[in-house]
This record gives structure tokens, sequence and C-alpha cells, in this order.
């Protein structure tokens, strides 16, 4: 067992996957590949956003082909083994999964890992190069004379005298493209490595490769054109086993009523914080590792963005905080915002349209893309969107309103009416042409960025489904004993209609009665009325406990 060829870890580590309670099945993977196994088309680069299972496939596809440990009675058990997946290898001419299981020499390479203290490509690359040298020697010490120069070399000969072929398991390959020490020249010189030891060469049974960027094309785009990518975005295959599905989180969330010692979070709670991403084949899936994170942990709570909050998503608006600033409202308000995505774009050091840093975002998981337009996918990501509201002055009005959104919260709870339309008006008076109110969408993103505090103590939904009709806005307070409220915006009428239409429409039915969807709220329930004069330019509140 070696660092790299014929290494224990994925076997241990998709082992220990497996043995946990919120593990998902995804072994249909592998009949996709195996098809592939000697084939032209057997070089294989999956992309997807970070914390959405690359490594736990990669350890999957390790643990299975790899020769170093027998995995029989862990595949036996899983999907893998099914008359289903059986019938799909047949399908294919392939043999039984079992005639594939732990038979390869499989060199396995994380390539997020550095040595000690490293500094430069050299070091970082030397590491890889000696590892592997090392493990081919001691593993075929008969074949390899001691004369190759090179890696490639050595497994030229490898496969000259014996015929032994070797797949490759390679996971995060682009981590070097975000180390603070790589220059353009080292990406080159990368690029150069990955194609002198994968491209044209027979040994290579099968390459899989995962990373969150798509293979950047330094040249004419000759180095790595062997691999198929495959990305969320615009691509179909392989949609299926990166991220959660609804049937998967609905399994996961049985297990966590069965075994949680008291149930504090409800299906829809992980719906409205961990969904919304979409993939080319239009489905929408969940973040997994945030699902697992939190039922795990019985507690909601933003596990994707922990490590950076805000600051991954100002990083791609900050060169350009003049373009960006005005969509950054929309889509706060939920609006989805037309754009056309680049994936190549998100390799760039630099970001100067649009459509290139949503490609950027789109590819990172900061937005979801779905039918040309982008849209940020879930409550988690909102949060870090509203952090970054409330944090960098760059953003001019929308930082100034974010930051007066709590005395609008305080307005709004004690009924100062006057107090409300005045912040209104302070948002209509910036220099933001989105509002000028031509439509019910500009409305509403001010009201979300007037109302931004509210969602430190609150869950806030637009358009929720609400009686015999949709409210503009819920506001579920966090503690049951907090005021809940309930608003609906009008534009050229009144506070009075919009407070009607709350009531004949029995919004409060999101509250009490059988169809609640929570627990009965103790506090008040507050119907929120604003309205906005076109032809006076005034905004008009009211505030009515139901």
């Amino acid at each position: 067992m070696g660092m790299f060829l014929n290494s224990r870890i994925p076997f241990d580590l998709y082992k220990a996957t497996v043995s946990e309670k919120y593990f998902v099945d995804k072994t249909e993977l592998l009949a996709e590949l195996i098809p592939a196994l000697g084939r032209n088309q057997r070089f294989f680069c999956i992309t997807r956003p970070r914390r959405f299972g690359k490594s736990v496939m990669a350890n999957m596809v390790g643990a299975f082909f790899g020769k170093t440990e027998d995995m029989g009675e862990v595949f036996a058990g899983l999907k893998i083994a099914s008359p289903e997946i059986l019938k799909k290898l047949e399908r294919s001419r392939c043999k039984d999964y079992r005639e594939y299981l732990n038979q390869y020499d499989v060199i396995y390479i994380d390539f997020s890992e550095m040595p000690e203290n490293c500094t430069s490509y050299n070091a970082y690359i030397t590491r890889i190069l000696q590892g592997l040298k090392k493990d081919i020697a001691e593993r075929f010490a008969e074949e390899v004379s001691g004369e190759e120069v090179s890696v490639w070399d050595m497994l030229t000969t490898v496969y000259r005298k014996s015929g032994q072929r070797f797949i490759f398991v390679m996971d995060e390959w682009d981590a070097v493209f975000h180390m603070d020490f790589i220059t353009e020249s080292d990406k080159r010189d990368y690029l150069l490595f990955l194609k002198s030891l994968l491209k044209d060469k027979i040994y290579a049974e099968l390459v899989y490769m995962t990373g969150i960027l798509p293979i950047a094309k330094y040249s004419d785009g000759s180095e790595l054109n062997m691999f198929l990518e495959y990305n969320m975005v615009t691509s179909e295959r392989f949609s299926g086993y990166f991220g959660f599905s609804d049937s998967e989180v609905d399994r996961l969330y049985h297990i966590y009523r069965e075994t949680a010692e008291e149930v504090k979070i409800s299906r829809g709670d992980l719906r409205v914080w961990y969904d919304g991403y979409h993939t080319a084949l239009g489905e929408q899936v969940y973040n997994p590792r945030s699902i697992v994170c939190a039922l795990t942990d019985n507690q909601l709570r933003n596990y994707w963005t922990s490590s950076g909050t805000y600051d991954s998503v100002f990083a791609y608006v900050k060169d350009n905080v003049a373009d960006i600033r005005d969509d950054l409202a929309l889509l706060f308000a939920g609006e989805r915002i037309p754009a056309d995505i680049y994936e190549y774009a998100a390799t760039s050091m630099c970001l100067e349209t649009k459509d290139e840093i949503y490609s950027a975002m789109v590819v990172y998981g900061l937005l979801t893309y779905e039918a040309g337009a982008v849209s940020i996918p879930n409550k988690e990501l909102a949060d870090s969107f509203a952090s970054m509201m409330k944090k960098e002055k760059s953003l001019g009005y929308i930082y100034n309103l974010a930051n007066i959104s709590k005395k609008m919260l305080s307005a709004t709870l004690s009924g100062d009416t006057g107090k409300m339309a005045e912040i209104l008006k302070l948002a209509h008076d910036t220099e933001s042409p989105i509002f000028s109110y031509s439509n019910e969408a500009e409305l509403s993103a001010v009201v979300n960025l007037v109302y931004l505090a509210v969602r430190d103590s609150y869950r806030v939904e637009r358009e929720d489904k609400a009686g015999e009709g949709y409210a503009d806005f819920i506001f579920y307070p966090d503690c049951k004993s907090a005021d809940a409220i309930i608003l609906e915006l009008k534009v050229d009428s009144t506070p009075d209609d919009a407070i009607r239409q709350i009531k004949d429409k029995k919004y409060i039915l999101r509250f009490k009665g059988k169809i609640a969807e929570k627990p009965k709220y103790s506090g008040r329930i507050l119907a929120v009325g604003i309205s906005y004069n076109k032809k006076t330019k005034e905004h008009f509140c009211k505030v009515e406990e139901l």
C-alpha cells in the first residue's frame, strides 16, 4: 500500500461514509463508469460546487475498483448490487459488478493536500512526483529498471513489460488554482503535468477527476481535451449523483424523526434553508453537506458558507459594485436576473462583466442558474448576501438601507406608521433606478432591504400560499412568543385595501387552524399594508392586529 498507488485512504473513508446514519447511496454512478473501462472515452471530469459530495464519490470509485482491500460485503448491500443495475450493466455488455470489484491498481491523488509549509509550486508538485515514483518502484520492482526519468515513463515501462494498466482517481484537480503562491506559469506547468501523465497513455484504464472549476484552456485547448467534462448547469449526465434529491432528503428526514430525542427541524425548514440548486435536467437539489450537518446537529444554521460567511460572496462583486448593486437588491428580493453563463469565466483572475461574475458565482455555488437566469438558491446563501449588505459600505445605498432596517422593524412592531413611511421615502429617493416602482418586483426589492434586519429573528417568505391566496410577505418569528407579520403591498391604492385583502383572503390561516404549518404562535399577528402613489410619490402604511 503506497502513498498514492493502492492507498488505503479511499477504502477507509468510504467505509466510514457508508456507516453514517445519514448515508445516501449513489453507487449507480459505478454503472456509468464500468462500461468506459479501456475505451477511448474513459476520461471523466465532473465539476460541482464545493460541499456537493465530490470527494465522497471519488472515495467510492477508489474503494470499488482498488485491490488494496476486499469491499465485497460493503458493496453487496448497496444499489450497485441491485437487479436494476445488474440489468443496466448487462445491456451495456458488461459483466456482473463483482467481476470489477477490487480488481485494479488505483492511483488516487487528492490534489488539495500539500507538503508542510508549502510556499511554491515546485515543492507542491515534487511531493506528488516523488510519492508516485516511490510507490511504482516498490509495487513493480521487477518491471521498473530505475533508468526511467519520469512517472509516465515508469508507468509505460510497467505496461510494456506486464500489460498492467491503472485506474486514476483524482480529487480536487483544480486545488492549485486556489493557492496564493501559484503563478500563471505554474498553472501552465500543472496542466502540462496532467497532460504528460494522462493524455494518449495506454496504461490509463480509466480516469475519474473531480473539482469545482472546468478544465482551463490556457493555450489552444489541446492539453486535456481527452476529458469529457460534466458540470451541474449544462450537463445532464451524472446529474443525479451529486446533491440530494427531494426523495433522498425525505428518507433522511424520516431517519431523523425516528431517532432524534427532540425534533427541532421541520421538513419544510430543510427545503427553505438548503434546497434551490438546479441541475441541467431541471431538477432541484439540496446541498448535501448542509443537510447532513443540520440533521446531525439538530440545528438549522449556515454550514455551507460557515468558513467564509459573506466574504465569499463579496469577493466576486467587489470589483464591479456599480453594475452589480441594483441586481443584488432584486436578487435578494427573490427575483431571477437574466444572465449568460460562461463556465470558463470562473478560471479568470479578473472578473469584470456581470455575466463573468455571475458565471463564477454559479460555478462556486453562490447562485443557481436555470432557464437563462440566476437567483439566490436558499436561505443559507441569502443569509450570506444579507451579511454582505450590512457590512460592505462600498455597496452604497444598499448598505445604508440595510442598516436602517432595525428601525423599520421596530417602527412596524410599535405601529409607528409615520416612521415607516419616512424610511420608505428614504429608500425611494436613492440613486437607484430600480426604485422607480415600475412594477411590483421593484417595490418588493426595497421592502426586502428596509426589512433586512427581520431575517435575524424571522423566517421571511415571499408570495407565500396562505388561506385563499398568496401573501406578498409573511415574517415567521423564530421565537413562538414574538409577533408575526403578514405584509401586503399596493401601488396606486391604499394600505386599507392591503389590510382588507389580508383579511378577505384569510392569510391568518398560516398561523391558526388545522392547515397551519407551524405550531400556534402566542405573540400578536400583525397585518401590515404598504402602498405607493405614483402621482404624489408618497408611501402610506398601516399596521393592524388581527
